[in-house]
C-alpha cells in the first residue's frame, strides 16, 4: 500500500514536471499561458495519481508490464527536454544549449532528405518564414524523429531479446488492456492481430500524413506559429511521439497475441495426449 502511494505520487509530480519544463524554460511565456500549463500540470498529475493507486487501471494500458510506460515516458521527457534545450539557445546560449544545437543541426540537415518525414514538415510550412524559423523546425523535426526512431528500436530489443512481458512477472491480459473489451464479440486472436495491425500502419503513416493535413488546413483555420518556441517544441513532440506511440502499442499487442496464441498452442496439444492417452 505504501509502495504504490509513494509510487503514484512520484509518477504524478514526474508528469507534472513534464508539462511545465518547456514553460519553464523557454522565453516569452506570458502569465495567462502559464496558468493554464500550470492546471494542466495539476490535472494531469492527478489523473496519473489515481490512474497508478488505483487496483485496477481504467485508461492506461500495459501498467503492470514494465518498461513500456516507462520507455514511452522517457522517450517524450527527453524529446522535450532537448527541444527546449535547443530552443532556450537563442535567449541564453551557453556550452551545453550551443552542443545540442550543433547536434540538432546536424541531425536535422541528415533526416533532411527527399520523401521523408522530416522534409514534409518543412514543405507544410507557410511562406515567408525566417531562414531562423525553418532552420529551428528542421532540428526539431529531425531530433524528434531520431529519438522516436531510437524509443521503436529499444522496444523491439527489450520485446525479442529479454522476452517482454515474461520478465516483468505474471502478465494479466484483461489489467494491462483495460481499454479491450473481451466480449465484443469475435475471436480475441483475431482482434488483438487486427487492432496491432492498425496501429502499426496509422504509426508508419501519421508522419507524412499530418503535415499534409496541416497544410491543406491552413487555408481554412490559421497556420500553426512556428515562431514561438513553446508552440514548435509541443507541436514538433507531438508530430513524432504520437506514431511512435501508435507504433509501440502495436508491436506491444501482436506480442500480446503471439503469447496467447502459444497458450493456446499447449492447451490443445495437452488435451490431445490426453485423449491419445
Amino acid at each position: 500500500m505504501i509502495s504504490r502511494l509513494i509510487g503514484s505520487v512520484v509518477r504524478g509530480v514526474l508528469v507534472a514536471l513534464l508539462i511545465v519544463v518547456p514553460t519553464l524554460m523557454l522565453p516569452g511565456s506570458a502569465q495567462d499561458t502559464s496558468q493554464v500549463v500550470a492546471l494542466v500540470a495539476m490535472v494531469a498529475a492527478g489523473l496519473t495519481f489515481m490512474e497508478y493507486f488505483a487496483t485496477y487501471p481504467s485508461i492506461v494500458e500495459f501498467r503492470d508490464a514494465k518498461p513500456f510506460n516507462r520507455l514511452r515516458f522517457v522517450t517524450l521527457a527527453v524529446t522535450i527536454l532537448v527541444l527546449s534545450v535547443i530552443g532556450r539557445d537563442a535567449s541564453s546560449p551557453s556550452v551545453l544549449t550551443g552542443g545540442f544545437r550543433a547536434l540538432g543541426t546536424i541531425i536535422g540537415h541528415a533526416a533532411d532528405f527527399p520523401y521523408s518525414p522530416v522534409r514534409l514538415v518543412l514543405l507544410a510550412l507557410p511562406s515567408g518564414l525566417p531562414p531562423a524559423t525553418v532552420n529551428a523546425v528542421r532540428m526539431a523535426a529531425g531530433l524528434a524523429y531520431v529519438l522516436s526512431a531510437l524509443s521503436l528500436v529499444i522496444f523491439f530489443c527489450l520485446m525479442r531479446l529479454r522476452d517482454w512481458p515474461h520478465r516483468s512477472g505474471v502478465f494479466n491480459v484483461w489489467v494491462n488492456l483495460p481499454l479491450f473489451d473481451p466480449t465484443a464479440g469475435g475471436d480475441v486472436l483475431y482482434r488483438l492481430k487486427r487492432d496491432a495491425n492498425i496501429n502499426a500502419a496509422l504509426g508508419f503513416v501519421l508522419p507524412f500524413l499530418i503535415p499534409a493535413v496541416i497544410e491543406v488546413s491552413s487555408d481554412v483555420f490559421d497556420p500553426i506559429s512556428f515562431t514561438d518556441p513553446q508552440t514548435l517544441v509541443w507541436t514538433i513532440t507531438a508530430w513524432a511521439f504520437l506514431p511512435a506511440s501508435m507504433m509501440m502499442r502495436g508491436m506491444a499487442l501482436w506480442r500480446v497475441a503471439e503469447m496467447i496464441e502459444e497458450k493456446r498452442r499447449r492447451a490443445y496439444r495437452s488435451t490431445e495426449q490426453v485423449r491419445t492417452a
